[in-house]
């Protein structure tokens, strides 16, 4: 038996009160209200919820994931495997599952229910229906991940209709994925079971979808930064008890900044009521994905932290099922439930082989050339037409304007010739940025000033099977991404330490961006308009179709 003191949060009943929390066994036996001596008493409150996160875009695999969660109060969190579903199939998301289950945190896994996101694009595997109702009614999985096709929803797609019947069937949550979607469509999307979205970006279409009945995940991931957009939700009656907060894609140096417990520490230095916002990152997600990780009352689960205020949710302590994880700045012994079998396994498909930088040259035509145009804190871009400087009848970077190439590499095959496109928006004046996380089929993606410095990057990740690089002054420096091309085993520190230091490499040669790999990452995704480029070419997303790169 343990016994916690201090200011203790009830968020269903909206009060603060002294008092003991006895637990036996990982359960709240009692709850004891009585005075609590002393200057510093922590406020007791139940554990922050990840309603939405791609564990693989932290770059770690799950275990240090939680690492870094619990030390920001967290004791839960919503994840779709859908990136090395992308990859590896079934098998990646079993290798996630598998590690998830060596630490003391609640995991909950989505089926990714589009893989491939797309036929536009190449990738390394296919999620069937099939598939889906083979896992589906496994306890680890609380339904399908964000249904990201909405075309095929749409027009009853039959493979689309199928997956949704197989969540519907096993009484189990459907995520959506809408971006911009307004009226019918988004009527359309509730009336097929989608439950939330995480990709509304605008305050009128997520009260529209608020007042239909859909959930809105606020999201503040590494590029995509949406919570001063949609607070003002918190204080729409309407609303009340349909919002979230998640992070979708967020980096490890920038985890411990803060996560879920920094979205409301904003929210309440913003003036919004203190119990919307613990209703939003404690409470709607627990009862929306049915967590089993309680509410901190009498018989719950013990699943709670503590944190010095109600204001800065700084935390002090972490406890997941009755052990403490998380204390003192670091986890704790309870924290690991097999730390004495290392990963041997470390899965990958990748079978590009190098090139040359004669590969990426692009020939005039005498015509305008379509721009991507990329916006820091997005993951929507724009399409402008420039009319290109020309040398030797090759078209060329212009670095004084602003005009980069773009191009992406098949990963899954070998002897391929990249897509070439052209980027504007990241500003660099030399050397090349590449990323085998490349969203959602990840192949690779890189943009850069000159077709040698670009070969360069494209293929120091080749030779690693993946990773992240910057070239500068002609040098390649990588952070190495051994598992499936998206992941580190390495430690939450020195995963981060090496990306900060990629980050200011690229701003020395010249990208501005807070995120810059996470912003070029989704260069590379069709179902987000306006214009982005695969491996398979050039992509017009409000057509939904190929495009030429002349104008």
């Amino acid at each position: 038996m343990e016994e916690f003191e201090g200011h203790i949060v009830d968020i269903p009943a909206r009060r603060v009160f002294d008092g003991r929390i006895v637990v036996e066994n990982g359960i709240i036996a009692d709850i004891v209200e009585m005075p609590v001596k002393g200057s510093d008493v922590p406020y007791i409150m139940p554990g922050f919820i990840d309603s939405h996160v791609h564990i693989e875009s932290t770059l770690l695999i799950p275990e240090n994931f939680a690492r870094i969660a619990v030390h920001q109060g967290a004791v839960a969190a919503v994840c779709d495997p859908h990136e090395i579903a992308n990859v590896l199939g079934v098998p990646g998301i079993e290798y996630m599952v598998d590690n998830s289950k060596k630490v003391r945190f609640h995991f909950m896994f989505g089926i990714p229910s589009c893989v491939p996101c797309t036929t536009n694009e190449t990738n390394g595997a296919t999620i069937s229906s099939k598939d889906i109702e083979r896992l589906i009614d496994r306890p680890e999985f609380y339904g399908l991940g964000e249904m990201m096709n909405f075309v095929g929803l749409k027009f009853a797609d039959p493979e689309v209709l199928a997956k949704i019947s197989c969540a519907q069937r096993a009484g189990k949550l459907i995520d959506g994925h809408g971006p911009g979607l307004r009226g019918d469509d988004a009527r359309t999307m509730f009336a097929n079971g989608l439950s939330c979205d995480h990709e509304v970006d605008r305050l009128d279409i997520a009260l529209e979808r608020t007042h239909i009945g859909m959930k809105i995940q606020m999201r503040e991931g590494s590029a995509a930064c949406n919570l001063d957009e949609l607070m003002p939700l918190l204080a729409d009656d309407e609303s009340c008890g349909r919002t979230m907060f998640c992070t979708d894609d967020k980096y490890p140096d920038e985890f411990y900044f803060g996560c879920i417990n920094r979205m409301a520490s904003r929210c309440v230095a913003a003036g919004y009521d203190l119990w919307r916002i613990l209703e939003t990152a404690c409470m709607t997600p627990v009862r929306h994905f049915s967590t089993g990780t309680g509410l901190l009352q009498k018989g719950d689960p013990a699943n709670f932290i503590k944190v010095n205020n109600l204001a800065d949710f700084a935390v002090l302590e972490t406890v997941i099922d009755g052990y403490t994880v998380f204390a003192d700045g670091h986890c704790t012994d309870g924290f690991w439930l097999d730390r004495t079998s290392p990963d041997l396994y470390v899965p990958n498909c990748f079978n590009a082989v190098e090139m040359q930088a004669e590969a990426l040259a692009v020939r005039d035509t005498g015509r305008p050339v379509k721009v991507i145009v990329s916006t820091e804190g997005s993951l929507f871009t724009q399409e402008k037409t420039v009319t290109p400087v020309v040398r030797d009848g090759l078209i060329q970077t212009d670095v004084d304007n602003d005009m980069l190439k773009i191009a992406v590499l098949n990963r899954y095959e070998a002897n391929v010739m990249p897509a070439v496109g052209f980027v504007s928006g990241f500003g660099l004046k030399s050397g090349a940025l590449a990323s085998t996380i490349a969203h959602d089929s990840h192949n690779i993606v890189c943009i850069g000033t000159t077709d040698e410095d670009m070969a360069t990057a494209i293929n120091a990740l080749v030779r690693c099977k993946g990773g992240l690089c910057v070239v500068k002054d002609g040098c390649p420096h990588v952070l190495e991404l051994p598992v499936a091309g998206l992941m580190s085993t390495r430690s939450p520190r020195e995963v981060g330490d090496r990306h900060v230091e990629l980050k200011k490499l690229a701003n020395q040669i010249g990208c501005s961006y807070a995120a810059p790999f996470m912003t070029l990452s989704f260069m590379a995704l069709p179902p987000i308009p306006e214009l982005k480029i695969t491996d398979k070419g050039l992509f017009n997303v409000s057509d939904f179709n190929f495009t030429s790169l002349y104008a």
